[in-house]
């Protein structure tokens, strides 16, 4: 009677597969370096197995060399792109300071010159002022380009003092008369034998008066300037022709004249 192999789990593993598992458990060895101590009869006879473990052995030296390879240029490209955002943002860093640098230079230009702008619209304003006190301040002739006919402290019966209270300045009848300083109008009328009068308080305290005037034309309480006109001349009153009759007083009442060339030269004119 014959007898045949049993199938199934029982059945003996072949020689191939067996060949299989010892290439697989050579490749494993060689990986902890202990291929050659621990290696049985069988696999040393196995040419073929060996060189499957000796090819897989060198596979797996080229694949970790490799792959070191490959960790140490990713770790470069690395290096290198932290190396460019680093030098980015130091560039970066260093336009912004270059802008506020620039804004900051700018900006005090920019307050110095609005600063310079501001002193000379100063000045230019002090000026002003100055110019206008100046004129306010300078002085006339009472009536322009004139000169006295006849001086102070003259003596005749023309007065009932017995003497010139004032000067008399040439001037023909309707000439302009202004007042010699600023002031304010503290009299604007008949005045007896001055005729029609106007009377001036000036800035410094002082009296001027205006006789024989044709015309008026300013009224009490109003503020004039130097070199306003404030009537025409003419011969009212106790005259003896067109002239203008200048006083200048301590007061606003008579007798407290004082000489009014020397008041007109004391203020910078020539008389």
């Amino acid at each position: 009677m014959a007898f045949t192999r049993a199938t199934g789990k029982h059945r003996a593993p072949s020689r191939l597969t067996r060949r299989s598992a010892q290439v697989v458990g050579l490749a494993a060895l060689a990986t902890t370096g202990v291929v050659g101590s621990l290696a049985s009869p069988a696999l040393a006879a196995d040419t073929e197995a060996a060189q499957v473990a000796d090819t897989g052995l060198i596979q797996a030296v080229a694949l970790d060399a490799t792959l070191a390879e490959q960790i140490d240029a990713q770790a470069h490209a690395q290096r290198q792109q932290a190396e460019a955002i680093a030098a980015a943002k130091a560039e970066a860093a260093a336009e912004a300071k270059a802008r506020a640098a620039k804004a900051k230079a700018k900006a005090e230009a920019e307050r110095k010159a609005e600063a310079r702008a501001k002193e000379v619209r100063e000045e230019k304003a002090r000026a002003a002022r100055a110019a206008e006190r100046a004129r306010l301040n300078a002085f006339h002739l009472p009536v322009a380009g004139s000169h006295v006919t006849t001086g102070y402290r003259s003596g005749g019966s023309l007065w009932s003092s017995g003497s010139h209270s004032g000067v008399d300045f040439l001037a023909p009848s309707g000439s302009s008369v202004v007042a010699v300083g600023a002031g304010t109008v503290v009299e604007a009328g008949w005045g007896g034998a001055y005729g029609n009068n106007i009377v001036l308080r000036m800035t410094d305290g002082t009296y001027t008066q205006y006789g024989h005037l044709s015309s008026i034309g300013v009224s009490v309480g109003q503020s004039v300037s130097s070199g306003q006109q404030i009537g025409l001349s003419g011969s009212t009153g106790n005259s003896t022709g067109p002239h203008l009759h200048f006083e200048v007083r301590s007061t606003p009442d008579y007798g407290s004249d004082m000489d009014p060339v020397g008041y007109l030269r004391l203020h910078g004119l020539s008389v």
